[in-house]
C-alpha cells in the first residue's frame, strides 16, 4: 500500500501540469481506477505557506445527475487515506446504503518532511507546543478560506453536509477544529486522535457557540490502540462529553474491538458515517 500511495502522490504534479486533471501519467490515468476517479489540482496555500495535492474522487452516478449536490468528505493524510477510504465508501454505499459522497484526499506528496508537515499542520498554538508545532490556526483557515472553496467551485457539493476525517494527528486535528470552528462541518470523525499539545481546550466549550443545533462529532478508540495515553484520552473524552447534557454537538464514542492504532481506520470511518448518515440509509 506505501509504495502505491507514494506513487500516485509523487506523480501527481507532472501530471496536472502536462495531461489535464485527473491524470497521473503517461503510463495510465487515474480514472483507469474508477473507485478513484474524478479530479486532482495542487493549491499554493497563501495563509499556510506550503503546497497541497488535492485528490477529488466523484460519486457513482456523478456525471449521470447533473442537478444533484452531493455530501463531501474531507480527508486529512490524503496521502494515505485517499487510496483507502475512496473505494471503502463506495463500498459502503453498496453493502450498506450509505449515500454516495464526493471525497476529498489533502495530500503533501511525501512522507517524510519537510514536505509532510502533519505534525506542524495537525497541533494547536497552545502551552506545551514544541518548535516544530503549532500550525493548526493557519491550517484551518487553508481549509476554510483556501480550499473549501476551491473544491466546491469544482464539484457539486452540498457545503450542508461536509464531513472532516482524520486519524492519530490527523484526528486531534478533527477534535480541535470542532473547537476553533464548528460550524464548518457538519459532521467529524476522529480515529485514535492524539489529544496534546493544548489538551483542555479538547474538554471545553467552542470558541464561539455554533450557529447548528445539527452538529455531530465521532470519535473511535481501538482496544488495542498502542499508546496508553492515546487511548485513556479517548475514553476521557467520550465520558465527559456523554455527561454534558448542554453539548454543542451530537456526539459518539466508539470502541474498535481488537483495533489497533492504524490499519483499523476503515472500521472506524465506516462506523463513523453509518452513524453521522444514520437517518439517511437506504433500507
Amino acid at each position: 500500500m506505501r509504495w502505491l500511495v507514494s506513487l500516485l502522490a509523487v506523480l501527481a504534479l507532472p501530471a496536472c501540469a502536462n495531461h489535464g486533471a485527473g491524470t497521473l501519467s503517461s503510463n495510465g490515468p487515474i480514472n483507469h481506477l474508477p473507485a478513484l476517479a474524478g479530479n486532482y489540482f495542487a493549491i499554493d496555500s497563501a495563509k499556510a505557506s506550503h503546497r497541497y495535492h488535492i485528490f477529488i474522487r466523484h460519486p457513482e452516478g456523478y456525471d449521470d445527475q447533473p442537478g444533484k449536490r452531493w455530501p463531501v468528505v474531507y480527508l486529512l493524510d490524503g496521502d494515505s487515506t485517499f487510496p483507502l477510504l475512496a473505494p471503502q465508501h463506495l463500498f459502503l454505499h453498496y453493502d450498506e446504503g450509505l449515500p454516495e459522497a464526493i471525497i476529498v484526499g489533502i495530500a503533501y506528496g511525501s512522507f517524510a518532511p519537510p514536505q509532510n508537515r502533519r505534525g506542524y499542520d495537525f497541533s494547536a498554538p497552545a502551552p506545551g507546543a514544541g518548535e516544530d508545532q503549532g500550525g493548526a490556526s493557519a491550517f484551518l483557515h487553508f481549509i476554510e478560506h483556501e480550499l473549501i472553496p476551491s473544491v466546491e467551485r469544482r464539484v457539486r457539493a452540498d457545503p450542508a453536509r461536509r464531513v472532516l476525517v482524520g486519524q492519530s494527528r490527523g484526528g486531534y486535528m478533527v477534535l480541535w477544529s470542532a473547537y476553533a470552528s464548528p460550524d464548518l462541518f457538519w459532521g467529524r470523525i476522529a480515529s485514535n486522535p492524539s489529544m496534546t499539545p493544548g489538551r483542555d481546550m479538547l474538554f471545553s466549550d467552542p470558541i464561539a457557540a455554533p450557529a447548528s443545533d445539527n452538529l455531530s462529532l465521532f470519535v473511535a478508540s481501538g482496544s488495542r490502540e498502542r499508546n496508553a495515553e492515546r487511548r485513556a484520552g479517548a475514553l476521557e473524552w467520550g465520558a465527559y462529553w456523554r455527561s454534558r447534557s448542554d453539548a454543542p454537538w451530537a456526539t459518539r464514542l466508539y470502541n474498535v474491538e481488537e483495533g489497533t492504532h492504524a490499519a483499523n481506520l476503515p472500521d472506524a470511518y465506516r462506523a463513523g458515517m453509518l452513524w453521522l448518515f444514520r437517518d439517511e440509509i437506504e433500507k
